[in-house]
Formats: C-alpha cells, sequence, structure tokens
C-alpha cells in the first residue's frame, strides 16, 4: 500500500488522476493538497471525501509549516506533484502568481520530501517524487521541425512556461544533489472531463452551448499535440511504477492539430449531437444547432497574444520503448467522450460559469 501525496488534486489533471488511481488502487492512502484557486474544484473529487483512506487538505504548497507537518503525520512515500499556475494569459498579465506557485511551491515539497525521507532508516529508498512538467518549457517549434525529445534545449516563451522550466530544473537538482528519487513528465495539452472553462476546449463547448462567440487567436493554425487527460494519467502511472529516478519522460497523444481545426471539429461534434438528440435543443436553445444553424458560425477571430508558441509536438519514444506506453484514444474518440461529458455534467460546470461556485462549496464542505 502506497502514502501519496497528491498536490492540486481538485484541478483539472489531477482530479483525473486522482479517480484514476483511486479505481487501480483503492486500499492506497490520498492525501490532496490543494489551494482551491480559481481553477481548484473540489467537487470534482467529492466522491471519495467520506473513505477513511482518503482526506482533502485545502492549503498552499508552498507554506512551509504545513507540507512539512503533512509529510510528518502521514508518512508519504510518494508525491505526485500536478499543483500549478498554468494559464498563459493569466501569467502575462500576472506573472507573481506563476513564481510563488511554480517555483517557491515546487521547492518547498521538495525540501520537505528531503527532509522527512532523509530522517528514515531506508532513506529515498522506496521513495518517489513525481513532478508534473509541461511540454511548453521547450519553446516553440517550425512546421517542419523535429518533435520535442527529453533532450530538447529549454527554451520558455512565457511567465508561465518559465516558471515551470524553473521548476523543472529544481527538481533535478534535488536529484543530482541530494540523491532525491525524483521523476520528471513534460506532457503536451491535456483535455477531457473536469476541465476549467478557461481553455480552448471546454470553452468553445460552452461557448457554442450558450451561443456566444468562440475566439480563435491570429490565424488559428497554432499546432498543439492534444493529449486525452486519462492517457495521461496511465503515462505518469507507468513513470511511477517502472520509470527511472532522475529520468524525464515525454508524454504525448501523438495528434497535432491546428487550434482552427479543433475547433472546427467540436463545431461538428456538437451539431452531430443535437441533431441525433431533440432534447439538448430544449435544455441549449442559444446554441446555433438548436435553431437549425452551425456552430462553426460562431468561430470570431482575435488578436494574437503575445509571445504565442508556433508549434508544439512530442516524441514520445522513450515512454513507449522503455515503459510501454501508447496513448488509448485517437484524437476523434477522445473529443467526443469530451463534449458528451459536459453535456451530461451540467451540474459541474454551471456554477463555475455564473458565479456562485464559490458561494456553494462553502455550503458542501468544510476545509480539511
Amino acid at each position: 500500500m502506497r502514502k501519496l501525496l497528491i498536490t492540486g488534486g481538485a484541478g483539472f489533471i489531477g482530479a483525473n488522476f486522482v479517480h484514476h488511481w483511486m479505481g487501480r488502487y483503492p486500499e492506497d492512502e490520498i492525501t490532496v493538497l490543494d489551494a482551491l484557486t480559481y481553477a481548484g474544484v473540489r467537487h470534482s473529487i467529492s466522491d471519495y471525501e467520506s473513505r477513511d483512506n482518503f482526506r482533502f487538505v485545502h492549503g498552499d504548497i508552498a507554506d512551509e509549516a504545513l507540507v512539512a507537518d503533512l509529510f510528518q503525520r502521514h508518512g508519504f512515500d510518494t508525491v505526485v506533484h500536478f499543483a500549478a499556475e498554468s494559464h498563459v494569459d493569466r501569467s502575462i498579465h500576472g506573472p507573481g502568481a506563476f513564481v510563488h506557485t511554480n517555483v517557491t511551491g515546487t521547492h518547498c515539497l521538495l525540501n520537505a520530501a528531503r527532509e522527512s525521507w532523509s530522517r528514515q532508516p531506508d532513506s529515498f529508498a522506496g521513495k518517489r517524487f513525481h513532478h508534473v512538467s509541461t511540454d511548453e518549457v521547450y519553446g516553440s517549434l517550425g512546421e517542419n521541425d523535429p518533435a520535442f525529445t527529453e533532450t530538447t534545449s529549454y527554451d520558455p516563451r512565457s511567465p508561465y512556461s518559465a516558471s515551470k522550466a524553473a521548476s523543472d530544473h529544481l527538481v533535478r537538482a534535488y536529484h543530482h544533489t541530494y540523491g532525491l528519487n525524483v521523476t520528471i513528465s513534460n506532457c503536451s495539452n491535456n483535455y477531457g472531463p473536469y476541465h476549467f472553462p478557461e481553455k480552448l476546449i471546454p470553452l468553445t463547448i460552452l461557448n457554442i452551448l450558450h451561443g456566444k462567440s468562440v475566439p480563435i487567436y491570429g490565424d488559428g493554425k497554432n499546432v498543439r499535440d492534444w493529449l486525452y487527460v486519462t492517457d495521461h494519467c496511465r503515462g505518469i502511472e507507468l513513470i511511477l511504477d517502472n520509470g527511472e529516478a532522475g529520468q524525464t519522460y515525454n508524454i504525448g497523444g501523438e495528434c497535432e492539430r491546428g487550434n482552427l481545426d479543433t475547433v472546427n471539429a467540436l463545431c461538428g461534434i456538437v451539431d452531430r449531437l443535437f441533431r441525433e438528440d431533440a432534447v439538448l435543443a430544449e435544455r441549449f436553445a442559444d446554441a446555433p444547432p438548436a435553431g437549425g444553424g452551425e456552430a462553426a458560425d460562431l468561430v470570431t477571430f482575435v488578436k494574437d497574444r503575445p509571445g504565442h508558441d508556433r508549434r508544439y509536438a512530442m516524441n514520445i519514444d522513450r515512454i513507449r520503448n522503455e515503459l510501454g506506453f501508447q496513448p488509448r484514444e485517437s484524437f476523434d474518440s477522445g473529443l467526443e467522450k469530451t463534449v458528451r461529458w459536459y453535456l451530461e455534467n451540467e451540474d459541474w460546470w454551471r456554477p463555475l460559469l455564473d458565479g456562485t461556485y464559490e458561494a456553494w462549496i462553502k455550503t458542501q464542505y468544510k476545509s480539511g
């Protein structure tokens, strides 16, 4: 039985990882530490809060006293570190929060793990600190450039990606300097259930349902490698079980698509589902397909954002060859699952859009 600390476990990828891990290893002991900033949705993992082997702690990963106390009280042997500020636009307008969480917070966790584990008789043996990072630390690719590998030089272009690059370097330094058993995964763009509605795919889905414009930066030809979030969770599990300490593994979906192509695919799925289910037109009367129109009519091109990376692509040969990872979801199947999830889980996203979530969540839970 493992004792896991999952940081950012109420966020998008973290919550999906909690669901994945509890399904795979229901006897393991899990502590989720999350600051519940705007994108942390505690309700995403509320199904587990009644279990004796699950606890939620509302707190900041940069709170040294809190983090040290959690290690002392719960004896973690595994850390899976998702907690991060991750929205590029927000980092442009307010970079300080990104340095605080992504750099200072990561250092706090590393230091607590080192101090806690080094006091034990077996020291770092059997322990693992896994750090979840991003492909954005590698910079931007040209149209014909080869995909990022684990040895690609870092070239971050935004305050967000620079803060993640800094945290990656700290993790590696704790391995080389102190012998901490660490692994890093750099993932491509995730999508799927529980995705906060500010990112491209959930924003597109929900704007269509409400008949609002779907904004596309620049010419819409910025390319991303899309990874269904459950595939990402499977990749992290493989690294935790069999990954080599001190190593980095790229996790991608091998699904390169331009942003405009992604939006058009989503529009097509929504249009089709409305044709197949007349009830959707009653639930979402403002959506263009509810009145016989097309979702793509909502697409609007807007001024490109500063420092907008042109293309990301991931070479996943290492994790495939060494650990047997292979994405299970195609882009089409993953998008279909994602759209259907948002249609079937209005009770999850509705409070996030109408501003009632913060007040509502206080009536549901007490901070642990």
